[in-house]
């Protein structure tokens, strides 16, 4: 991968749609420029319809240049049935080899793009939200057979891979820890999603840990998932 520049200039490649948008004075991006002869898109009306239009944009960039990606996160719960009340970000998943060449697209479309401290993503904006282009879920690097998993599903009408259910649940509950555990962000996805998903994979993928231990204890006595069977490994 390069070193993050917002003024590096870029050259973009045909039909990949220009991105990079001026701000107004609050600092929030103006929407993408009409072409002539079509209506003026309607602004987002909030900030949850405001990351839906950053997952599709950045959705369709990648689809366009052909690159192995999967909508990950709240916006992939949205898209698998879950609640339209959007978490702070868009989270794509890529694999780690395929990184370097999705920055290079993200950057030729206009979009701003840098890297945090955490050597697992990188981090683009769109339409002032901020974009995850993520390589590692719950310390797994992201694999060709998770991608592979993915389902193909519309995000308000631009279809994209989403990760499918139990990796999704499963990447929620693995990162669980002593220091990260907010079980009351996760609970209302695993009840949205309970039907959908492989319990018993996930189970055995979390292994032993403890905090993903205390979480299916809680699912368990909220009945939201059945206990395993007596003898069964958890």
């Amino acid at each position: 991968m390069t070193e993050n520049s917002d003024d590096t200039a870029h050259v973009r490649r045909p039909g990949i749609p220009e991105l990079r948008l001026a701000g107004d004075a609050s600092g929030r991006p103006a929407p993408p420029p009409t072409p002539p002869g079509e209506a003026e898109p309607e602004l987002p009306r909030d900030r949850n319809q405001a990351i839906l239009e950053a997952a599709k944009q950045v959705g369709a960039v990648l689809k366009r240049e052909g690159h192995r990606f999967a909508l990950a996160g709240s916006v992939a719960v949205y898209a698998h049935g879950g609640s339209g009340n959007l978490q702070h970000d868009v989270d794509f998943c890529v694999r780690p080899e395929d990184a370097g060449t999705v920055e290079d697209t993200l950057r030729e479309a206009g979009l701003p793009v840098r890297h945090p401290p955490e050597d697992w993503l990188i981090k683009a904006t769109c339409f002032g939200q901020d974009v995850d282009i993520i390589f590692e879920l719950a310390h797994r690097r992201v694999s060709t057979a998770m991608l592979d998993r993915a389902e193909e599903l519309s995000v308000e009408s631009v279809r994209m891979p989403v990760l499918a259910p139990t990796d999704l649940l499963w990447s929620l509950i693995a990162a669980f820890s002593e220091h990260h555990c907010d079980f009351g962000a996760v609970l209302p996805i695993a009840r949205a999603l309970r039907e959908k998903v492989d319990w018993d994979r996930v189970r055995s993928d979390c292994g032993d840990e403890p905090m993903p231990a205390a979480f299916f204890f809680l699912l368990e006595r909220l009945n939201v998932i059945p206990a395993p069977a007596e003898g069964a490994s958890s």
